[in-house]
């Protein structure tokens, strides 16, 4: 079955080097971005959308799956890229916890919204 792009958990995102990235929030697809499983329990149509006319701005054509690689390698492909970036993640974590506590340091609690951003003293 290929990408359900009408799905309620189906995203995409498209980068400015024109590159498209299909997923499943659910991560219940394990062939992304080229197939989704067949009878997937989590399948729900997205409403949003439902009846409305699309215009020239819509996601492009989902590209063919690629004929010469085996589903297998495919898969183990796709598998050694998803740890890649499991790997990264909590250092990006980190990274962010760790910009959040100074700004915390340095405006408050509130983002710099408060009195102790507005009212400090010069100088």
């Amino acid at each position: 079955m290929p990408m359900r792009e009408d799905c309620r958990h189906y995203q995409s995102r498209t980068y400015d080097s024109g590159e498209v990235a299909r997923f499943c929030v659910l991560d219940l697809a394990p062939d992304a971005p080229w197939r989704c499983p067949d009878n997937c329990p989590a399948y729900e149509k997205r409403l949003a959308d439902a009846g409305w006319v699309h215009g020239s701005l819509v996601e492009p054509e989902l590209e063919d799956e690629p004929a010469d690689v085996p589903a297998a390698d495919a898969a183990d492909l796709l598998e050694s890229a998803e740890e890649i970036v499991n790997s990264a993640a909590p250092q990006a974590l980190d990274e962010a916890r760790e910009r959040e506590r100074k700004d915390e340091r340095k405006y408050g609690k509130d983002e710099g919204f408060g009195s102790r951003r507005w009212f400090r003293r010069k100088g």
